[in-house]
């Protein structure tokens, strides 16, 4: 059983019976994971925190395979994430394309039609959890979603 419990500035792990107790700031986090959604599609927010969902659950199902040692540290860190934007389908496939080029886990998510959106439209891209250095020679000149 894997538990961890946020709170304030402590970061309390609960993992297999052992237990530990850090203070972290920001600037400590090794891992991340960045989700990168299209703003060109208006999605509710609702819709939006959906697309994001699978994002982040899908990049990390894929880092947890092919990068154990990093899903691990970035579960132990807390997870960090970072929600960023793009403006159109192609900006996320090109997002794409030099997160595989610098061999970093990634998903990319194309919705199924049931609400607001065409089946198969292109609405997200989950990459990482990965070292943040690497991860922001990707993302970091990306905006806040």
């Amino acid at each position: 059983m894997h538990i961890i419990v946020l709170a304030t500035s402590r970061l309390k792990h609960v993992s297999e019976g052992i237990y530990k107790s850090e203070t972290m700031k920001m600037t400590e986090f090794e891992y991340k994971q960045a989700i990168i959604l299209r703003a060109d599609l208006k999605m509710s927010c609702g819709k939006a925190a959906v697309q994001a969902s699978h994002a982040a659950v899908s990049a990390s199902e894929k880092a947890k395979k092919e990068h154990t040692s990093w899903w691990r540290k970035w579960m132990d860190e807390g997870q960090r994430k970072i929600t960023l934007k793009v403006g159109s389908e192609e900006e996320l496939l090109e997002l794409e394309q030099k997160a595989a080029k610098a061999r970093l886990p990634s998903a990319l998510i194309a919705d199924r039609g049931l609400t607001e959106l065409a089946p198969g439209t292109v609405t997200a891209l989950g990459i990482g959890p990965a070292p943040a250095g690497l991860l922001d020679k990707i993302t970091g000149s990306l905006p806040l979603y």
